[in-house]
């Protein structure tokens, strides 16, 4: 079993794009993850969002933003996959990109997929895998999940592995069994965690009115760190 805490990036949720504004992305904040003496990592997905103009004001409103050096924070965009390469052609060249998923082997007869291989071709460093709402709408399992983690790390790629809990899961006190048997998966599968970076997602917090506290966030970093050096 690979061991998460190799990564080289902090677990952490993946930020809204609410946390940007006109002149700056949250730099109070950053700046106080910069006196912690660790590399932290910020994600913006946009889902399945925005139009090409939208995009732009975005992308320019982004590039003005006051931000920590890339060796304390990275910075990770990920558009929809039209946008991809009006994004990656417009954007800081500290701030990187990021596919919002990809399929679990090569290209082929899989309609309305998008490969490992052509992210890589359009330079695309990052990819999100196992987002909550792929596991929910489109069945993905822990397994299939961790094959696609596999996959794309195999051909280069870069990978945003989410992980969290539904509301019933929290509620029921399985938090921990669902986080566990999300990242042992991956970890199975996994041996050099030095391009993944482990999400932890609180599917419970997204669109119920439901805030998930730094608390409860650190509470489940810590548990799933506690499992790395236990089982690996």
């Amino acid at each position: 079993m690979g061991n998460p805490n190799n990564a080289n990036h902090s677990t952490l949720f993946l930020l809204p794009l609410s946390i940007f504004n006109s002149s700056s992305l949250c730099h109070s904040r950053l700046r106080f993850l910069q006196t912690m003496g660790r590399k932290f990592f910020v994600g913006g997905n946009w889902k399945c969002n925005g139009t090409g103009e939208e995009i732009k004001k975005i992308v320019a409103t982004l590039n003005q933003a006051e931000v920590p050096s890339a060796d304390i924070v990275d910075v990770v965009l990920s558009p929809p996959y039209v946008f991809l390469p009006l994004v990656k052609s417009s954007l800081r060249p500290d701030f990187h990109v990021a596919a919002q998923n990809c399929w679990v082997k090569k290209g082929g007869a899989f309609t309305g997929e998008v490969s490992a291989e052509m992210l890589v071709n359009l330079e695309i460093p990052w990819v999100i895998l196992g987002h909550s709402e792929r596991r929910a709408l489109l069945n993905e399992s822990n397994e299939f999940v961790g094959d696609k983690v596999a996959y794309a790390l195999s051909q280069g790629l870069k990978v945003i592995a989410c992980v969290g809990e539904t509301l019933e899961q929290r509620e029921s006190g399985s938090t921990m069994d669902v986080v566990a048997a999300q990242t042992k998966a991956i970890a199975d599968r996994v041996s050099d965690w030095s391009n993944v970076v482990l999400a932890h997602e609180p599917v419970w917090a997204i669109g119920t009115g439901k805030v998930a506290s730094p608390a409860q966030a650190q509470e489940v970093h810590t548990e799933l760190k506690d499992m790395a050096s236990k089982e690996c």
